[in-house]
């Protein structure tokens, strides 16, 4: 017999898993271009570095107000009830993604967030190692 609310707790638990991998800490790109080797911590307690290069081609980019708002890794959560995208919680990434011409200004903030597509996210992961990555809900 099929009982679902055993399918959604074996769910949750392998979803905590691949969440450890996500930063815990969420640190201004300003921050990280200030350290030697930048890095922060994952929600398993892990190291998570920053490529450096990465960075400060992205602080090129952008104006240092910008630089000083922004918090790395930008997190897109996937939701399996949207398979297609992934949403984006915090304006400021937002803002830096449509500055560095990433995002259409075109696009709109909706409800606290905005959807990208799957396809335009891992985009983003591929052009800039480690500034990326992707929570599941």
């Amino acid at each position: 017999m099929y009982d679902e609310s055993a399918l959604r707790r074996w769910m949750g638990l392998e979803m905590r898993k691949i969440n450890e991998g996500v930063a815990d800490t969420r640190v201004s790109l300003h921050a990280l271009l200030m350290m030697e080797k930048p890095v922060t911590v994952t929600k398993g307690g892990q190291e998570y570095r920053f490529d450096k290069r990465v960075l400060e081609d992205i602080a090129s980019r952008l104006p240092v107000v910008l630089q000083k708002k922004l918090r790395l890794p930008v997190i897109f959560y996937y939701d399996m009830e949207v398979p297609t995208s992934c949403f984006l919680s915090d304006r400021v990434a937002f803002e830096a993604l449509q500055e560095m011409g990433e995002l259409s200004r075109e696009r709109v903030w909706e409800g606290g967030r905005v959807f990208v597509g799957r396809a335009i996210v891992f985009a983003l992961m591929r052009s800039y190692p480690t500034v990326f990555q992707i929570m599941m809900r």
